[in-house]
């Protein structure tokens, strides 16, 4: 191994206990140094594999790096910072350090060149999350965190178990490209779509995201489901599947937000549906198509963090999440709107902003491939972004009939991580080309050509009209929505329940039946033994000896049959 090489996710995973330790200025200035120190390092580090090592006679690769890794890997370390400095006021001394492990433990996937680096890494970010969600310290936060745990342990032994018949049948735990070719590899492929929340085991992200704390939910965004778009690009691009299993995650998200009254929980389904577009780009594969996908999830994690700020500020202010109970906040919070609509308009892909640069790639692979209803899927989906999230979460949350809140903006260290993000919103939007020199493969593309613009501004301004034409139907009540997780949440646990009170019943039926016939058969003996009775006597052997024989029938019965 070379010595000289530190790894930038371990960097910023062992900066998590010395923040927790550290107190006042020295604890601020290790949040900002620590992801900064790792930005630095995967920007100065060289392509290829630097770390190599054995373990238990496999090679590993510790440590690899790829034009792709490095761009997940840099947009990894810059959301550490950026939710670093949001949560800077977070009272909860567990969140951070349990953010950090968490954003070093994603470095460490997209940096891993073997499956069982991989793995470790992938486990450990289930532990860091599951932290993260836990520092909320509520009853709602602390049941979320389980039912989390619950899914990534299954999604995790399913990859275990995909990663051990991998290695069985090639020898081989180095991490390379994929087919769908047997069952260790479709095992591996479930394990990641886990992780990306496609359905039906998606219910984790809406279910547990917004049950985090205010600053929380910010971390939480960015990390499981983006290097689970890493992980399918390098190992499954091309794999048609991911095209449909994209488009169905797009129109899931799409309609769950549209219906829900959460505002944390729009934006959580919002992911899923972001994700979606992300994964069927990898199902295209084409270089424009990985190139997209790539650029898309850089995007996305800026966009989204800054709407999560803001939804996040708003909660800090008011206590108070649900858009049936918010409105008119633009009058006391104008920082925190304004931060709102740039998110909201990118995550729309509105010209100008990061969203249209990235989100454009995606559409103009499958014209490309000849993917014509792919691409009109695309489009639609396009416009069904910016209902839910370029208009619902900004109009309900900031616009709407007045509730009379008068909250001030968040402090000054929160503001300043979303104007961070609200300028790399639109510095990339306007000036896309450094992101392109990220990419994986070398771009030649234009975003802002007359049809490129014509066309998206069309469905923008024809999606805006409808939104406000049906929004007497979209007004928002104290309702909650029935997702996939009602399924384990209820169903299994009524199920359960049932089960366990059937057992007692049938068990405590069948123990008094064998006790009845046990009592009828020693009244028999009795009324027809000797003077002496068999069962009256002290210390009788033949008494003992038909007790016993009773006990192993009634013992033998019950094992049989339960």
């Amino acid at each position: 191994m070379t010595e000289l090489i530190f790894h930038p996710g371990l960097l910023l995973a062992a900066a998590a206990p010395l923040i927790a330790w550290l107190r006042g200025p020295a604890r601020t200035a290790a949040i900002v140094a620590a992801p900064l120190a790792a930005m630095i390092l995967l920007w100065r580090l060289p392509q290829g594999v630097l770390w190599r090592g054995q373990f238990l006679d496999y090679a590993v690769a510790p440590l690899q790096l790829d034009a792709a890794a490095r761009l997940f890997g840099l947009v990894f370390a810059l959301m550490a910072l950026g939710g670093g400095m949001f949560a800077l006021r977070q009272p909860n001394r567990l969140e951070i350090p349990a953010a950090y492990l968490y954003a070093g433990s994603a470095i460490g996937v997209v940096l891993a060149g073997d499956l069982i680096t991989l793995f470790v890494f992938w486990e450990l970010m289930a532990v860091g999350s599951t932290l993260v969600i836990w520092a909320a310290a509520t009853h709602a936060s602390y049941r979320a965190s389980i039912r989390y745990l619950m899914i990534h342990l299954l999604g995790g032994a399913v990859l275990f178990a995909g990663i051990t018949g991998h290695v069985a049948q090639t020898g081989s735990t180095l991490f390379t490209a994929l087919t769908l070719d047997s069952a260790a590899h479709w095992l591996i492929f479930a394990g990641f779509l886990v992780n990306a929340a496609a359905p039906p085991l998606s219910a984790w992200l809406s279910d547990a995201y917004p049950e985090a704390s205010w600053s929380g939910t910010v971390f939480l965004s960015a990390f499981t489901t983006k290097t689970a778009v890493y992980v399918l690009m390098r190992g499954f691009a091309g794999t048609d599947l991911l095209v449909w299993v994209g488009l169905f995650m797009v129109f899931y998200g799409i309609v769950y937000a549209l219906l829900e009254n959460d505002m944390r929980r729009i934006l959580a389904y919002s992911i899923v549906n972001q994700v979606g577009f992300m994964v069927a780009g990898i199902g295209i594969g084409t270089e424009m198509a990985l190139n997209g996908t790539a650029a898309h999830a850089f995007s996305h994690i800026l966009y989204k963090a800054l709407l999560l700020m803001s939804a996040g500020s708003v909660l800090y202010a008011t206590g108070r999440r649900k858009c049936s109970e918010l409105g008119g906040l633009f009058h006391s919070m104008p920082a925190t709107t304004a931060c709102g609509i740039v998110g909201a308009l990118a995550i729309s892909a509105f010209p100008l902003t990061s969203g249209f640069v990235s989100k454009s790639m995606i559409a103009q692979a499958a014209a490309d491939s000849h993917l014509v209803t792919v691409w009109l899927l695309l489009a639609a989906a396009s416009a069904g972004v910016f209902l839910h999230a370029g208009i619902k979460f900004p109009w309900f949350v900031f616009f709407q009939k007045d509730s009379g809140l008068r909250p001030a903006d968040p402090p000054a260290s929160m503001r300043a991580a979303m104007y961070l993000f609200a300028f790399l919103c639109i510095a990339l939007g306007v000036w896309p080309q450094p992101l392109y020199t990220l990419l994986p493969y070398e771009v030649s593309y234009e975003p802002y050509t007359a049809a490129h613009v014509l066309t998206q501004l069309q469905l923008l301004l024809f999606s805006g009209l409808a939104f406000f034409v049906v929004l007497p139907f979209l007004k928002r009540t104290a309702t909650i929505t029935l997702d996939a997780d009602w399924i384990y949440r209820r169903l299994l646990a009524a199920a359960a329940r049932r089960g366990i009170s059937t057992y007692r019943l049938v068990a405590s039926a069948l123990a008094n039946r064998v006790q009845a016939l046990g009592r009828r058969w020693i009244t028999a003996m009795n009324r027809n033994g000797t003077r002496e009775r068999l069962f009256d006597r002290s210390g009788s052997t033949a008494g003992m000896a038909v007790w016993v024989m009773l006990m192993l029938i009634a013992q033998l019965a019950l094992y049989h049959l339960f």
